[in-house]
């Protein structure tokens, strides 16, 4: 199978699918009923480029997304579920666009239908952040200081080497109690893990989270199920 990729290295390769599949992957982009409000047509006036922080660092374009999209340009927006949509830091500081368009809400689409199909893609560009979901199912927060290294997050900019190469000054400024959690900062109640874990099952999030890293889904399900169970919830 034919593997297509830019010569950047910030690019990831991806495997060539038949155009029948491709046509598919675009029409569940289309079909989703958040797509005809996201999107109006182009004046290619630039302002979404000009505010966008990913277009500063990377070969980026929220204005080229929404042309592909309105084009039907089938190829183009496949390359663009394996590559572009990552480059997004989902701001949405392109909801400026005078037309009305929301070229971060068409690539949140299509990113969730790349998740939702099993993309390779998609689950190498999410596999830094297994952790991270991990993390705030189990503990409440997010990220503690040994979690951030360069290969990792990639697209997270010189930063992330920085709190890398200074890991012991960030332990004693945030001494964590151990590698998963940092009790200095806070504290999340039990109560309040137990209602985002069953707002993301709820959701769908879950059933993402399944698509990308079974693994994961796994362990977050066995976490989660007696801590259900002491709530008074059944636990699936």
């Amino acid at each position: 199978m034919a593997k297509y990729f830019d010569s950047s290295p910030s690019k990831i390769k991806y495997d060539d699918v038949p155009y029948e599949k491709k046509e598919e992957l675009f029409q569940q982009v289309k079909s989703d009923i958040r797509f005809d409000d996201y999107l109006y047509g182009c004046y290619e006036c630039g302002i979404c480029v000009a505010a966008c922080p990913s277009a500063r660092f990377y070969d980026f374009s929220p204005r080229r997304i929404a042309q592909a999209l309105a084009r039907e340009d089938v190829e183009l927006v496949f390359q663009q579920m394996n590559e572009d949509v990552w480059d997004c830091s989902q701001c949405f500081s392109c909801l400026r666009c005078p037309r009305g368009n929301n070229p971060g809400g068409l690539i949140t689409i299509m990113r969730e239908v790349s998740i939702n199909n099993g993309l390779r893609t998609a689950k190498e560009a999410l596999e830094g952040y297994s952790r991270i979901i991990y993390k705030i199912m189990s503990t409440g927060t997010q990220v503690s200081p040994d979690m951030l290294q360069p290969e990792a997050f990639p697209d997270w900019g010189p930063e992330v080497k920085q709190v890398s190469d200074n890991l012991d000054l960030w332990r004693r400024a945030l001494p964590p109690e151990t590698m998963h959690t940092t009790t200095t900062s806070w504290e999340v109640d039990e109560k309040t893990i137990v209602e985002l874990y069953l707002i993301w099952s709820m959701t769908g999030v879950m059933d993402l989270i399944r698509n990308v890293d079974k693994n994961l889904h796994m362990i977050l399900t066995d976490v989660m199920e007696e801590r259900l169970e002491e709530a008074g919830y059944e636990a699936n």
